[in-house]
This record gives C-alpha cells, structure tokens and sequence, in this order.
C-alpha cells in the first residue's frame, strides 16, 4: 500500500517544477517518486537521526524521506545557489520548511570536513552523485559508526562497483545490492569511522578516483 501523501498534488507541481528546471531527468514523474520509494524500502531497517541527501538537486529521493520519515531530521546537501534556492522553495510548498529539514549549499567535500556535520548521519543516500568511489568518499565522513550509505544502482545491480579494499580504507563495508520497487540499491556500513584524511580536497574525489 502506497502512502497517500506520496499522490500529493504539491508535490507532483514541485517535481515537475523541478523537471522544468532541469533539476530532474526525463520521464513521468511517477517513475522518480517510485525511486525515491525505493530509498524508503531500503532503509527502513530501524529510525534514522540524521539523514543526508548527497547532491539533493531537484530533491530526489531527500524531499521524500523527509515525507516518509516525520521523525527524522534531513539535510538537503548541494553546492549549487539555483538548486538550493529551489529546495527551499520546495519546503515551504511542501510544508516541511523548519529546524526538522534543512537546505545546506555547501560542496560535500568541504561538509565532510566541518565539525558540525562529520560523523553525524546515521544514513547518507545517493541517487546520481558521481562514481562509486566518488560517492563512498564524500559519504563516508559525514557517517557515524553504525551508520549506512545507500546508493542507486545501475538496472545489472553494479555487482563489481565496489572493491571491498577501497570501501574499507574509508570505513565502509559492503553488502549485496537490493531489489526495491524494480530498482536495485546498495547498502553499505560505517563499520569506523572514515580516516581523517579523507574527503581530499573539493573537486579531487571526482577527478582522482580512489578505486
């Protein structure tokens, strides 16, 4: 049984506002709320405290996290001014503006390495964000022990993304991809927290892959 917020008519106009603006790719809408479920599915082993969405965009799947889980508190986390001026937007319209949600323009990079945010999520998730390595390293620090990262994952399930060495000098420990609302989602642990020496610089886990 699907919510009924997730028919919303605010929330249909937000999506395709955001879809005009080149925020979200092509394809109905109902195809990228189905994906942002998939998110829902795939963490619902236990609350979450804190949860970050790398590279929010037009607000896919962190908007509807932030739905789904009432309790939680989310950080919508971009570098750029006309998304983030977008998302704040999309709160008020969504009712959801307040302490509980946040807007954060900063480059994950340089959030990963702020007092305030390191080691504070308990779920990072990932939707477009860039490489695998790319996106484990600035996921990474921004996760507590315990914490977990989920990604979307190509239609084969991305079996060979993620080399257990390279996971591993950042903290992280795999798991087998999972099947939600015909999608496929890793989930990955903080199993320690990630070194300090990583994130690198911003910019550099984009360009100098670690695996």
């Amino acid at each position: 049984m699907q919510p009924a917020w997730l028919g919303s008519a605010v929330l249909i106009e937000v999506l395709l506002e955001a879809r005009r603006r080149g925020f979200l790719g092509p394809g109905p809408v109902e195809d990228h709320l189905r994906h942002s479920l998939g998110f829902v599915r795939a963490g619902t082993q236990g609350g979450h405290s804190m949860v970050v969405d790398l590279g929010s965009g037009g607000g896919i799947p962190g908007l509807i996290l932030a739905l789904a889980w009432p309790e939680s508190r989310v950080m919508l986390l971009d570098a750029s001014e006309r998304r983030t001026s977008f998302l704040s937007d999309a709160l008020d319209q969504l009712g959801l503006a307040g302490p509980r949600v946040k807007v954060v323009r900063e480059r994950a990079e340089s959030a990963g390495r702020q007092a305030r945010w390191r080691s504070t999520a308990d779920l990072v998730v990932a939707r477009a964000f860039g490489p695998p390595a790319a996106v484990a390293e600035c996921a990474a620090p921004l996760l507590m022990t315990g914490g977990r990262l989920i990604v979307s994952e190509p239609p084969e399930g991305g079996h060979a993304r993620w080399p257990q060495a390279g996971m591993e000098a950042l903290g992280l420990a795999g798991s087998s991809p999972e099947l939600h609302e015909g999608r496929w989602y890793r989930v990955l642990e903080q199993k320690q927290l990630c070194p300090d020496r990583f994130p690198r610089r911003s910019g550099v886990p984009m360009k100098r892959l670690l695996f």
